[in-house]
């Protein structure tokens, strides 16, 4: 019996992986990054932990000294029915120290930043999501980027055919 709480125990400490956003990493060159819990319904909850959520087209913004994602899609719990149902795509609040909101609205404005989230996880029992300070990568930027990991492919490719031949 305690060899099951032991382990029970053991899985709520290790963070569960909901959703993540890699078209984010892909657009944005991430700056910063930092950890916030969500102001969720029951049944929003009960639906991130069998694993539904979609943010890829999610973004963060400070309004009124709070901090808000929208568009963050999180379908309905399927035996939650009328009254206990939620909105699936509602803006929800996010919670984050005011030092923190502070300094990130300051980047925000000055550097012409984006907030985006990067990741929702589960870490001791509690949904928590990772927002990145991002900054806009241009299509000549990602090209370039493109082409440099195309180049650095070729080149271990021709290396491992010369050891091959060896």
């Amino acid at each position: 019996m305690q060899e099951r709480r032991a382990k029970s125990k053991e899985d709520k400490g290790a963070d569960k992986v909901v959703a993540t956003n890699r078209r984010a990493r892909y657009d944005y060159e991430i700056l910063e990054s930092l950890e916030c819990g969500m102001v969720l319904t029951g049944s929003e909850v009960k639906s991130l932990r069998e694993g539904h959520a979609q943010i890829a087209e999610s973004y963060a913004r400070i309004d009124g000294g709070e901090l808000w994602v929208f568009q963050m899609h999180i379908p309905p719990w399927s035996f939650a029915v009328g009254f206990g149902s939620h909105d699936p795509d509602r803006k929800r609040k996010l919670l984050a120290h005011r030092k923190e909101l502070i300094q990130w609205e300051t980047k925000a404005n000055q550097q012409q930043l984006t907030i985006v989230p990067l990741r929702i996880y589960f870490k001791e029992g509690r949904a928590k999501i990772e927002l990145g300070l991002a900054k806009g990568r241009k299509r000549q930027d990602r090209r370039q980027a493109i082409s440099e990991r195309d180049a650095k492919r070729e080149m271990d490719r021709a290396t491992r055919q010369r050891e091959k031949l060896a």
